[in-house]
């Protein structure tokens, strides 16, 4: 890899825009800050062995997420690390929520995260990462007509709980 100033700046501003989004996402996979954090550093560490293959720049997001769910797939075949839970976890400010809200919130992440991954996983890439159905379909290797009965179950499934548990409306911000 060549380590010209532009392609280090090219690299720097890819890690600029995505370190976030690659994070949540890490943490809705994992449950764990310590170990979203490595997953995001061992993914920019091997985004940056291979960068100079980047061809299309628009094609980092689905490149970074590839390497990441990889990297996440290589964690389960080394060791299962302990997870943290993530009701107790806090990432945003908690005096930005209401008390009401924030218990909105936990309860959509703990009814997310007791979605099946088939489910989970391509809700969690439209609605953390932004994905379309196209790009979910790529990363997922199924179909886009397979993604779309998915996410539709999982919204599916989502609404049911939470009405069920007294949540009538939209909880879109809270996610």
């Amino acid at each position: 890899m060549s380590s010209k100033p532009e392609t280090m700046g090219r690299f720097e501003a890819l890690v600029l825009t995505h370190n976030t989004a690659l994070y949540r996402y890490a943490l809705w996979l994992c449950g764990n800050d310590a170990l979203a954090k490595d997953l995001v550093q061992e993914t920019f560490l091997r985004a940056w062995k291979a960068f100079d293959r980047l061809q299309d720049d628009d094609a980092a997001k689905s490149w970074l997420i590839t390497i990441l769910r990889r990297e996440y797939a290589r964690t389960f075949e080394r060791k299962v690390p302990p997870f943290t839970d993530l009701d107790g976890l806090e990432l945003e400010d908690p005096t930005e929520l209401t008390p009401e809200a924030r218990a909105e919130r936990d309860l959509l992440r703990r009814s997310i995260g007791a979605l099946k991954p088939r489910y989970r996983e391509p809700l969690l890439l439209q609605v953390v990462m932004g994905l379309s159905c196209d790009e979910i379909a790529v990363q997922l290797g199924v179909g886009k007509n397979a993604v779309m009965t998915q996410l539709h179950r999982a919204r599916a499934q989502l609404k049911e709980k939470l009405q069920r548990d007294g949540i009538t409306g939209n909880v879109h911000e809270l996610f």
